[in-house]
């Protein structure tokens, strides 16, 4: 019994139709009401259409990624409570319609950030970077974020002035633009496609002056408290996705970046509906965080499983490499994991899908010819998927 090959697909928009991920053995779909705003309530007929046209072609829907955490809630603003209770009827819409895993972060205002969008490796495979002083450089010199020196130790202030005064001004603006519109408009990103956009960005990263990591983890027991209860009662499964990167950035707390905070969160909230999506990519940036070691200790709530691989530039720098071939050991990890589906199966639980998605991939062949959201290609997500599957085959053999 394997995990359960699944695909984000971003519905109607997405270039790659179902009919083709049919074709090399995708079982089930990752995707979202992406047309609905964010905080809204998804209504039943919104998430059956989607789920019928998804089993027209053979397969399910998985896992929803992601049924957005607003703002609102994160800062615990007046409209908490009105937006609490619409992502509570959508919940209970979803199991309605039996859909049983939502995946979900908790990362202020930016939900993942790169530097550059069209990284070319020694192959000639383009995939996404992140320079830490890159990003030092739009934070304090491009945007002007007020006092953003505070969170840069000097070496890298210095690096990020001579990466600024070598850029054109198209170039400033096409980074800014990059992380604060294109990474985040095809996810619900908090900022549109508009012309002062990075004042908008400025706006809402003040709203977060007076609220340091405590306060966001209790803003984040807050939210846990008052779903679970429903996530318990329908049968839904949440799993909080780990912070991208997973370090403070922006002046903003990143809460689920380690194994602590994961420790955490699940001693705040013991229920096993309380979940982890193990992002594989996001966790092995910090050289300090055991993959094995974390995904041994939360096997047991790891619902949702994001495989993709990185490799280390320098400090806090990173580019997504091939799936098998980076920081992170693919072996030892699935190991891991089809051990957990197992030792499930053995107990009688109901939840021993696990389902797995390719994240991300290089961007190769064809890929070039087709278009696509940063960082999913058909073709590079293709080459990890079957990657994965076959290694997956070789441990699932050895294990027998």
């Amino acid at each position: 019994m394997a995990l359960e090959k699944t695909w984000r697909w971003f519905g109607g928009n997405d270039t790659i139709r179902l009919s083709e991920l049919r074709q090399f053995g995708v079982e089930g779909i990752v995707t979202a009401l992406h047309h609905i705003k964010g905080g809204a309530v998804w209504p039943v007929e919104e998430i059956q259409a989607v789920k019928d046209e998804i089993e027209r072609h053979g397969m399910r829907w998985s896992v929803v990624e992601s049924l957005p955490v607003s703002e609102e809630i994160k800062i615990c603003s007046p409209k908490r409570e009105e937006l609490i209770e619409n992502y509570k009827i959508s919940l209970r819409n979803l199991a309605e319609c039996g859909i049983d895993t939502v995946c979900y972060n908790f990362m202020p205002v930016l939900d993942w950030a790169r530097t550059d969008l069209h990284y070319m490796n020694e192959n000639g495979a383009e995939s996404m970077l992140y320079h830490h002083e890159t990003f030092a450089a739009f934070d304090i010199f491009i945007l002007g974020r007020p006092a953003a020196e505070r969170d840069y130790p000097a070496d890298v202030i210095a690096g990020a002035k001579v990466i600024f005064e070598s850029m054109s001004e198209e170039e400033r603006n096409r980074l800014a633009y990059n992380i604060i519109v294109v990474t985040q408009g095809f996810i619900n990103g908090t900022v549109g496609n508009v012309s002062n956009y990075k004042q908008i960005f400025l706006d809402y990263l003040s709203r977060y002056n007076s609220i340091n990591r405590d306060t966001l983890r209790q803003h984040l027991s807050r939210f846990l408290a008052d779903i679970l209860p429903v996530a318990e009662e329908c049968g839904i499964n949440m799993c909080i996705h780990p912070d991208d990167p997973p370090f403070p950035l922006l002046g903003l707390p990143r809460i689920a970046s380690t194994k602590e905070d994961f420790e955490w969160i699940f001693s705040e909230h013991p229920s096993l509906n309380n979940g982890l999506t193990y992002c594989s990519g996001s966790l092995s940036v910090r050289e300090d965080n055991d993959l094995v070691a974390i995904a041994r200790a939360f096997a047991e709530r790891i619902h949702f499983v994001h495989l993709r691989n990185i490799k280390r530039t320098g400090d806090r720098s990173f580019y997504e490499s091939a799936h098998l071939d980076g920081v992170a050991d693919m072996y030892s990890i699935l190991k891991e994991l089809l051990e957990e589906q197992k030792k499930r199966k053995e107990e009688g639980r109901k939840d021993t899908r696990m389902p797995f998605r390719p994240d991300h991939g290089l961007k190769i062949l064809d890929d070039f010819n087709r278009k696509s959201n940063p960082g999913y290609p058909l073709v590079g997500r293709m080459k990890g998927f079957c990657e994965i599957s076959g290694l997956e085959m070789g441990i699932e053999k050895a294990l027998k």
